[in-house]
């Protein structure tokens, strides 16, 4: 099975092996001589809270697997996460060195990209009940279907 889920949180659980951000290597340590170069782009990126909030949601199409995973999961700075994310996707850092980067980053800076990973947030949590619902159904309908079909005498 590709994935659980949990009956009490509701979390997703999604094997490492099919999340999108370990293939595009999200978790690697890059050299020390590269580090202050990704350090830059990523305080120039995610200061960009325009830029970083479509990233964001490139991440919601693109990475659906890393997304269930996450997103799923009530004991995660999912703001954080989703930051991350967009930074691998658009410019390829790796999250250690975005978590540095965000403490360069001014408090509106921070607000504004904070604002962006709720939206992203928010549209996933919409989606997922969407698909909720097209994927089970809803009891009251069925209930409702079936109780219009039937033929009292």
């Amino acid at each position: 099975m590709a994935y659980s889920v949990d009956p009490k949180t509701k979390q997703i659980f999604v094997h490492y092996e099919l999340w999108e951000d370990f293939h595009a290597g999200m978790w690697r340590t890059v050299p020390k001589d590269e580090e202050e170069v990704f350090r830059r782009m990523a305080i120039k990126f995610t200061g960009n809270h325009v830029l970083y909030g479509l990233a964001m949601m490139r991440v919601l199409s693109e990475w659906p697997n890393t997304c269930m995973h996450n997103l799923s999961n009530p004991s995660i700075n999912r703001r954080a996460f989703i930051g991350h994310a967009a930074c691998q996707l658009e410019i390829n850092c790796p999250e250690y060195i975005v978590r540095q980067a965000w403490w360069k980053l001014t408090e509106e800076q921070r607000i504004l990209a904070d604002a962006e990973a709720d939206k992203a947030i928010t549209l996933w949590e919409q989606n997922r009940k969407l698909k909720g619902m097209s994927n089970y159904g809803s009891r009251d309908v069925i209930r409702l279907g079936y109780q219009t079909r039937l033929r009292l005498k």
